[in-house]
C-alpha cells in the first residue's frame, strides 16, 4: 500500500539547510564596524578642531610673520609669562625681525599656555588670547614686543585685561581689539595651539625649529641653520 511507504527524499536537505554566519563573514563585519567608527571619530576631530575660532591674519596653529614664500620657515613657541621667553625676545628678537624683514626666513610665533598653573589669573592663556586679538588688529609683533616688556613676575596675577587693552592700544590696534580681549575671543585658539605643541614634542619654552628641525634658542644658531637651509 503507497500510503504507508515514507518518502525517501525526506529530510534536511544540505543544499537548502540554513547555515550561520561564517567565522570570516563574522571579522569582515567587525573590521568594516571598526573602520566606520574611525572615520566617523576622525570627522568628529576635524570638524571640532575647525570650529574654533583663529584670528585674522593667523591659522589654527600660530601666527606667521614676513613673507609665506620664504625659503625657510623659523617656528618660535613661547609663552608670556615665561621668564626665559622675555630673555629671547631681548636677545633674538632683533634677529627674527632681520630675517622677516630681508625675506630670508617666515617667522611664525606659536604662543602656548604652559605656565597658566604659575598664575592666578591663567595669564598664560589670557595673554595669549589677547595676542590673538593682536594678530587679528595686524600688530602682533609690536604686541609682542610690549608683552615682554611688561611682563609681570612669574607666579602672580598677571597683567590685568585693562593694561593688555592699553598695550594693544600702544602697539597701535583698533577700537574692536578691547573686547576681543574682555571676552577672551581667542581662548580656545590659544589652548588649541598648545595642544598641539605638546603633540609636536615641543615641552618647555622658549623652542625654536627651522625647517620642522629643532634648534639652540638663540640668534646665532637660529642664523645657521636659516643659512644652511
Amino acid at each position: 500500500m503507497m500510503a504507508g511507504k515514507r518518502s525517501a527524499g525526506k529530510g534536511k536537505n544540505p543544499l537548502t539547510a540554513k547555515k550561520g554566519p561564517s567565522q570570516a563573514t563574522v571579522l569582515g563585519i567587525i573590521v568594516v564596524v571598526a573602520f566606520a567608527a574611525l572615520v566617523g571619530f576622525g570627522v568628529y576631530w576635524n570638524n571640532s578642531s575647525s570650529s574654533t575660532l583663529v584670528p585674522a591674519n593667523a591659522t589654527a596653529a600660530g601666527v606667521p610673520t614676513g613673507n609665506a614664500d620664504a625659503p625657510a620657515t623659523v617656528d618660535v613657541y613661547l609663552d608670556f609669562q615665561c621668564p626665559h621667553c622675555k630673555t629671547f625676545e631681548e636677545q633674538a628678537g632683533p634677529t627674527l625681525e632681520e630675517l622677516r624683514t630681508s625675506g630670508q626666513a617666515q617667522v611664525v610665533y606659536h604662543p602656548v599656555a604652559f605656565l597658566d598653573r604659575a598664575s592666578s589669573t591663567q595669564y598664560s592663556t589670557r595673554a595669549a588670547a589677547a595676542a590673538g586679538c593682536a594678530a587679528e588688529a595686524g600688530v602682533f609683533p609690536e604686541f609682542e614686543r610690549l608683552l615682554y616688556q611688561n611682563q609681570p613676575t612669574e607666579g602672580g596675577a598677571g597683567l590685568p585685561n585693562e593694561q593688555l587693552i592699553q598695550l594693544g592700544q600702544q602697539a597701535g590696534a583698533g577700537p574692536d581689539f578691547a573686547p576681543c580681549v574682555d571676552d577672551q575671543r581667542f581662548a580656545p585658539w590659544s589652548q588649541q595651539i598648545t595642544q598641539q605643541a605638546l603633540r609636536d614634542n615641543v615641552s618647555g619654552t622658549p623652542s625654536v625649529k627651522v625647517n620642522g628641525q629643532d634648534v639652540e634658542a638663540s640668534p646665532q644658531a637660529i642664523q645657521q641653520a636659516v643659512a644652511a637651509g
